[in-house]
């Protein structure tokens, strides 16, 4: 744990001292098939996934609320509640592993998660396929894209996996400050100086400030451990590795409501002194939450292009 944190300290502070921004801007655009993703969007609402057909990926990343889901756990087949927040899945391609304990090393292996999840959309890869070769606009659909005679499970998650891929939010104001396009106000610019020197830049770094490391809940204050919320430790049984996290990204961070893997911030706010007391070891004044609080707006970046 300490090896992470001190390397994480090193990259974040390394870039400061070079002169470099320690964040990145999203590209304007990225790779991905346009028919795949296409496919992969209509299967991405399709609720012919789950075993009830009542819930689709959508219904627990929803594109209303910055792709992550608006209530504190999502409601899976029959009704089952889930034991941790689901995160955004905007941008996810950027993040070094998926789920919040880092489960998946890839959205691929990430995107079968949820459908075969006994709690969440319970299917077998059986069924999945049979469903949708039962439907001629599927088998046409797969047919146009995939070039082949019968949809088979592979494809139903390359599909899905390339939409995801889509999933980009790009030009929100920071990324435009960053390539010197816009300005930022005064109390927004204040805000990210105090992101930087109180240390918050350690872990929401990178091109998704976050997303491309495991920290501790907790790191100087002790926070409560949610025994129900699958950590790390879920993965190593190490016991250092109780309450470690995926960092989350901060991108959309203004949409995505409520905060932690717990849920336990509704708003932004109530999350920055949150994290600066139990991650910082500092409680922060009203003046710099609310300095913080309007950089954090200034990463709302654009809807993906193909939800447009």
């Amino acid at each position: 744990m300490k090896y992470w944190f001190a390397a994480i300290v090193l990259s974040a502070f390394s870039s400061l001292a070079l002169g470099q921004e320690p964040i990145e801007p999203l590209p304007r655009h990225v790779a991905y098939d346009p028919a795949k993703a296409a496919l992969g969007k209509k299967l991405f609402s399709e609720t012919l996934l789950s075993s009830d057909k009542t819930v689709a990926c959508a219904t627990c990343h929803s594109f209303n609320y910055g792709g992550a889901d608006p209530r504190p756990v999502s409601i899976g087949v029959g009704g089952k509640t889930g034991n941790v927040q689901s995160p955004t899945v905007y941008n996810a391609r950027y993040n070094f592993k998926q789920f919040w304990n880092g489960r998946a090393e890839s959205l691929t292996e990430q995107a079968s998660g949820p459908i075969h999840n006994p709690v969440e959309m319970g299917m077998e890869s059986a069924t999945v396929t049979r469903r949708l070769n039962a439907d001629p606009a599927y088998v046409n659909a797969f047919a146009a894209v995939y070039g082949e005679e019968g949809i088979v499970y592979e494809q139903v998650i390359d599909a899905i996996v390339e939409f995801e891929k889509a999933l980009v939010t790009p030009d929100s104001p920071f990324d435009r400050f960053l390539r010197g396009e816009t300005t930022l106000s005064p109390l927004e610019l204040e805000g990210y100086q105090r992101f930087k020197a109180y240390g918050c830049i350690t872990c929401h770094n990178g091109v998704n400030i976050g997303g491309n490391s495991f920290q501790k809940m907790g790191l100087f204050v002790p926070y409560e451990h949610d025994e129900a919320a699958p950590d790390l430790h879920a993965i190593t049984n190490k016991r250092s590795h109780v309450n470690v996290y995926k960092v989350p990204t901060l991108r959309n961070i203004a949409l995505t409501a409520p905060y932690f893997h717990d849920a336990s911030s509704k708003t932004l706010t109530d999350a920055v002194q949150k994290m600066s007391y139990h991650n910082l070891g500092v409680e922060l004044s009203d003046k710099d939450v609310k300095a913080i609080v309007a950089f954090l707006k200034t990463l709302t970046g654009e809807r993906p292009e193909v939800l447009r």
